[in-house]
């Protein structure tokens, strides 16, 4: 009975829907999850957020951006984490709430986004979580030598990664800023012929020793567009866990790595800032 009182109320819960820097920003209500909403920006989704419950990581590449963070330092470890790309603070809370005490820094260039989400979904006021609204890599500059644990960039512009993003140069700004043994991690998007996931795999090769990809095996094939999670650092990766949780979660994933990943690259060569493009346009099908 209570639980399908919560469903009427998060049933009846209005949208919220409001013009930000990055075009029209509207938050969907769960109706399944009594305070949890979807933020979409121009139709694309963007992030997801439980208020209650913000472990719960709804979209598959959040969860497989969450494993990440659960294995970049033993267990209840607090860290030190830059988010690039803020959306609604999801993987910020999620490590608030399964690494109490830890210290995240989100770089989101959209004030506006970042004045909605926190008054329409506001953090947990004990979060050490800072907010700064500036262009990913700018903020990036400001961030010392080796403080971060984690870096997670997860930028997307009108449903594309920005060039600037993309680059060697920009990696080498990462790279700087992880403390060793750290992880980068990223959220990519990309279909057939997968070009730009191809080049993303080589410009982190040129800045990382290791590396890992893990994605939906349809997308890993070219047979459709989607997300892939890339992650990077100067230490060996647990690729044998990462594999056994991505491939337990709802939407099973695959993991590449090592010479499987190199050959998957297949010979494309590392970005630069020179060379740099936006990642590609998803399909009108893709939000439908």
């Amino acid at each position: 009975m209570a639980r399908n009182k919560q469903r009427d109320r998060a049933a009846s819960a209005a949208s919220v829907v409001e013009t930000v820097d990055g075009g029209l920003a509207e938050l969907i209500p769960d109706r399944e999850r009594p305070r949890a909403w979807t933020l979409l920006i121009d139709g694309a989704p963007q992030s997801h957020v439980d208020l209650d419950d913000p472990a719960h990581l709804g979209f598959e590449y959040q969860r497989r951006l969450g494993h990440i963070a659960d294995l970049v330092a033993p267990p209840n470890r607090p860290l030190q984490v830059v988010h690039l790309g803020g959306g609604a603070f999801t993987l910020a809370r999620y490590v608030a709430a399964t690494r109490p005490r830890s210290t995240q820094q989100i770089v989101e260039v959209d004030g506006l986004l970042v004045q909605l989400v926190r008054r329409e979904l506001p953090l947990d006021t004990g979060a050490r979580i800072r907010v700064r609204s500036t262009d990913a890599r700018a903020g990036l500059a400001k961030v010392q030598d080796g403080w971060a644990d984690l870096v997670i960039a997860d930028v997307f512009s009108g449903a594309r990664t920005p060039a600037h993003l993309t680059s060697t140069e920009f990696l080498g700004e990462v790279r700087r800023v992880l403390r060793p043994g750290g992880w980068y991690a990223a959220n990519l998007a990309d279909g057939p012929p997968l070009t730009h996931l191809r080049g993303q795999i080589a410009t982190a090769a040129a800045v990382f020793p290791e590396l890992a990809l893990t994605a939906d095996p349809t997308v890993l094939r070219g047979r459709r567009f989607g997300n892939a999670v890339l992650v990077a650092s100067d230490r060996e990766l647990p690729v044998a866990e990462l594999t056994r949780r991505v491939a337990t979660d709802p939407h099973p994933g695959r993991v590449e790595h090592g010479r499987a990943l190199a050959d998957f690259a297949g010979g494309a060569v590392p970005v630069t800032d020179a060379s740099a493009k936006p990642s590609p346009v998803p399909p009108a099908s893709v939000f439908r």
